[in-house]
């Protein structure tokens, strides 16, 4: 079997269940993908991948839902976000791998210990363009940017909650794949993987949009960060053994 089958067959489960964390909960995609998916590929390739597939999973995710999404906050999100992606892509071109499985690993381990501890980021503009900068500086350097965009966003009710961060996802998303291209981070193997990806998605989606509409937001939280925390620790553990 040929190594791009391989990532084929691995990119659709990962995908499956990153979708459906992201229907679930409003986020969660990249945090499930970009680790999962570097067992396989590597970390620099996972979140390049995970970005391009994101991009249409959350723009899908969107037009669904354009009708809750608060709209000054995602314009607001996304130029802020613009403004970091610079730092990110440096991490990102001048990272050993090792260094940069270890910088994705201790994000998203801090991620779950702040969803854990209940964490609030001060409400307002400058918060926003604060999460939003922060955000940027992640997804290109990590492929994980909804961190500083939940904790800013999760007062918001929940289907305002969903729609803004999907639409500031996609937009996110974007900007960062056309710096990808440019800088020729987009090779065979992130196009076979962002592809498979896509195919699982759907699956995904639907899956995590009947747990959104029934299983309870706590439970489900708890079962998020349990899985989250665990990927996080063997990915850890695998870059500094």
């Amino acid at each position: 079997m040929s190594e791009l089958v391989v990532v084929a067959l691995a990119a659709v489960a990962i995908f499956v269940l990153a979708a459906l964390a992201q229907a679930a909960s409003g986020f969660g995609s990249a945090l499930v993908a970009v680790p999962l998916l570097g067992f396989v590929v590597g970390p620099g390739e996972a979140l390049v991948a995970a970005t391009v597939a994101g991009m249409v999973l959350t723009g899908g995710a969107w037009r669904r839902e354009h009708g809750h999404t608060d709209a000054p906050v995602v314009r607001r999100l996304t130029v802020a976000g613009v403004l970091g992606m610079p730092a990110g892509l440096a991490v990102l071109l001048l990272a050993s791998e090792r260094t940069l499985t270890v910088v994705i690993a201790v994000v998203l381990l801090s991620t779950v210990a702040l969803l854990a501890a209940g964490a609030r980021l001060p409400t307002g503009r400058s918060a926003q363009w604060g999460a939003g900068v922060t955000s940027g500086a992640l997804l290109t350097s990590t492929g994980m940017n909804g961190p500083p965009l939940v904790l800013a966003l999760r007062d918001e009710p929940p289907h305002r909650f969903r729609a803004t961060l999907q639409a500031t996802f996609c937009l996110q998303d974007a900007v960062a794949v056309v710096a990808f291209v440019a800088l020729g981070q987009v090779g065979a193997t992130v196009l076979v993987a962002a592809a498979a990806g896509l195919l699982g998605m759907p699956l995904g989606w639907r899956l995590g949009d009947a747990v959104f509409q029934r299983l309870s937001p706590e439970r489900f939280r708890v079962l998020v960060l349990a899985g989250l925390a665990a990927t996080g620790t063997v990915a850890l553990a695998g870059a500094l053994g």
